[in-house]
C-alpha cells in the first residue's frame, strides 16, 4: 500500500495527461467545451485513497440535494463542492468539501498532487480536481441533504475489462445523449466530468 501511494505522488508530480485523458471518458458534445468563460465558477474535489481489507479504495459519493436546479443531483462524484471565500487555496477547499460531505478529518490527509482543472459547461464549474492519502480507513459519515450514500470502490475495479461501458443518458426533459462512456461502478453509472477527471488519474498511474 505504502510503495503503491508513494509511486502515485511520484507520477502527479510529472507533466499531466490533460484532455487526452479526459476525451477517452467524454461524450462527443462535450468535447467542443474547452475554454471556460470568465464568470465560471471555482470547485474543488478530491479524489482519496485508503486502505480496506489490504487494498487500495477510493471513495465516491452518490449526490443529493433539495435544490430543483442542482444539475448533478443524483450523480456519482468524488467528494467536493464549491470553493468558499474562507478557503486560502483550492486544496484546502477540496480537504474541507471532503471534510464536510463524507466526514473525514482534513487534518489525515495527505495531498498527493493535483490533476487538470476541467471545466463543467452545464453547471458553469472551473473544477480542480486533488488527489489525497489517509492511511487508514475512516468511518464515513454523508452530509444530510447533499449525500445520498458513499461508494467505496477497489481501485482494482478500474483495472477490469469490462468496467468501461456505454449507455444513452437522459440529461433533460428533451434531450438524450447517445453512446456515452461511463465506468460502471458497483452497479452505479460514473459518467461526465469524475469519469474524466478518473479517466486522466488512471492515465497518470497506469500509462496505456
Amino acid at each position: 500500500m505504502t510503495e503503491f501511494i508513494q509511486e502515485v505522488e511520484l507520477k502527479l508530480q510529472a507533466p499531466l495527461p490533460g484532455l487526452t485523458a479526459h476525451y477517452k471518458m467524454s461524450h462527443v458534445v462535450r468535447q467542443h467545451y474547452r475554454t471556460p468563460p470568465k464568470d465560471a465558477r471555482v470547485a474543488c474535489v478530491l479524489a482519496l485513497f485508503y486502505p480496506k481489507d489490504g487494498d487500495s479504495h477510493i471513495v465516491f459519493i452518490e449526490r443529493d440535494s433539495s435544490n430543483p436546479n442542482d444539475r448533478h443531483k443524483g450523480q456519482i462524484s468524488f467528494p467536493g463542492g464549491k470553493y468558499e471565500k474562507e478557503d486560502s487555496t483550492y486544496e484546502q477547499g477540496a480537504l474541507r468539501e471532503a471534510e464536510e460531505e463524507v466526514g473525514v478529518n482534513a487534518k489525515d490527509i495527505k495531498v498527493l498532487g493535483n490533476l487538470t482543472e476541467l471545466y463543467i459547461p452545464v453547471s458553469n464549474f472551473l473544477v480542480y480536481p486533488f488527489v489525497g492519502f489517509l492511511n487508514y480507513r475512516p468511518e464515513f459519515i454523508p452530509q444530510i441533504g447533499e449525500v445520498k450514500s458513499i461508494l467505496e470502490v477497489p481501485f482494482a475495479d478500474f483495472q477490469k475489462t469490462d468496467i468501461i461501458q456505454e449507455t444513452d443518458l437522459k440529461v433533460g426533459q428533451n434531450m438524450t445523449l447517445k453512446n456515452v462512456p461511463y465506468y460502471n461502478v458497483n452497479g452505479k453509472t460514473l459518467w461526465g466530468a469524475t469519469a474524466m477527471m478518473m479517466s486522466e488519474l488512471l492515465e497518470v498511474i497506469q500509462p496505456k
